[in-house]
């Protein structure tokens, strides 16, 4: 399958190496640095298409693995593809499925592919590199991934060489199926915590090539300093005129260190997950709006933020919802989170193009973190 011209521009580069660019697919330009919302199963939890729009968010998340099973990809082609069937009007990322099928307690890796049990009737499901394209083209996203091996944190070196290994050859076999003409394939880097694995990787990757890059296996539990120094030696490794995509990350602090090292795409459940189980972003920390110091206050989750939820409820009320188990509490603090993240997304890209996007990041984080330690 031949490469696919995804547009991309590099707009600028701020000192440290964080980046400004866009890239553009058949639905719309992406603005980067950027967040994906996620979408497993179709829908972004406890918000409607529209909604998460008005966020700010260009490109949303779905998975392979998840929108395969139990008729859902019959479903997808009913509706007319992913974009009709999620009302979304502009770009869609899948995953692969690999990092879902990897972490299942019961699998079987071979060369071939993945077999596992999964689903009521505990049948035996293969997973495989053309079976994952073969899916992704029929879901229709404007990106897709490469089917790959997430190994976890931590995993013993020989294991990992090995992984990579076929990791590789996997891709090459992604990369000879063939995809809708609107879709753009990207490949992704493995290699665990060891730095000269995942040159190997992204080195035999580059040589496939790929329309976007991503560095996949550092959300498994290495912890923020592993992430930053494994995402530090990794990306300069990549193509400088390509998106570079960080897979499964994070929380804010996360972000701000990725993108300080030259990475340009994100995604992760943290904003949603985070706002159904009563965490609120904010520009001054995190807040449990359950917290009983909020039963009377009648200040929004943000003074700063200009979302819907924080223009017309206060903590208090939201407090009061969450407690009555309204569904509205749900979609309320979804749509904070996610405009948070994409305040946060388009501050960093200002701060890169006026060249001190330190400067934004050390104060930023020092008013985040210095509110939740006075706090606590």
């Amino acid at each position: 399958m031949s490469l696919k011209d995804i547009h991309f521009e590099l707009l600028a580069t701020d000192p440290c190496g964080a980046r400004r660019s866009r890239f553009r697919t058949e639905h719309g330009v992406v603005e980067c640095p950027t967040f994906m919302p996620v979408g497993t199963q179709g829908a972004v939890k406890a918000a409607t298409p529209h909604q998460v729009l008005e966020t700010g968010a260009e490109v949303i998340l779905a998975n392979t693995f998840h929108l395969s099973l139990e008729r859902r990809r019959d479903i997808v082609k009913r509706a007319g593809g992913l974009h009709a069937l999620m009302a979304w009007p502009k770009t869609i990322l899948t995953d692969s499925g690999g990092f879902q099928v990897f972490s299942l307690p019961d699998k079987s890796i071979s060369e071939a592919g993945v077999s596992f049990r999964y689903g009521k009737d505990d049948a035996t499901t293969v997973l495989d590199p053309e079976s994952s394209m073969a899916i992704q083209r029929d879901l229709g996203a404007d990106i897709v991934m490469a089917f790959d091996e997430c190994v976890e944190y931590p995993t013993t070196r020989e294991y990992v060489e090995r992984s990579v290994a076929r990791t590789t050859r996997w891709a090459k076999r992604c990369r000879e199926c063939e995809l809708a003409p609107h879709q753009h394939l990207f490949g992704i880097v493995q290699g665990g915590t060891y730095r000269d694995l995942r040159e190997r990787s992204a080195r035999d990757l580059r040589e496939i090539p790929f329309d976007g890059y991503a560095i996949g296996g550092v959300s498994v539990g290495e912890g923020l300093e592993l992430l930053k120094e494994v995402v530090g030696y990794t990306a300069p490794l990549l193509p400088p005129d390509l998106p570079r995509y960080l897979m499964g990350v994070g929380l804010p602090e996360d972000l701000i260190a990725s993108v300080e090292r030259g990475m340009d795409m994100f995604d992760c459940v943290i904003p949603t997950r985070y706002a159904r189980g009563g965490t609120l972003f904010t520009r001054t920390g995190r807040i449990r709006v359950t917290d009983k110091r909020y039963r009377k206050d009648r200040y929004p989750p943000d003074t700063a933020c200009e979302c819907y939820t924080c223009q017309h409820f206060s903590r208090m009320v939201l407090r009061h919802l969450s407690y009555a188990g309204e569904a509205l509490y749900d979609t309320l603090a979804t749509i904070h989170n996610l405009r948070f993240y994409q305040d946060l997304m388009a501050g960093m890209r200002t701060a890169i193009e006026r060249g001190k996007f330190r400067t934004f990041a050390d104060q930023w984080l020092a008013r985040y973190r210095g509110a939740r330690k006075t706090r606590s």
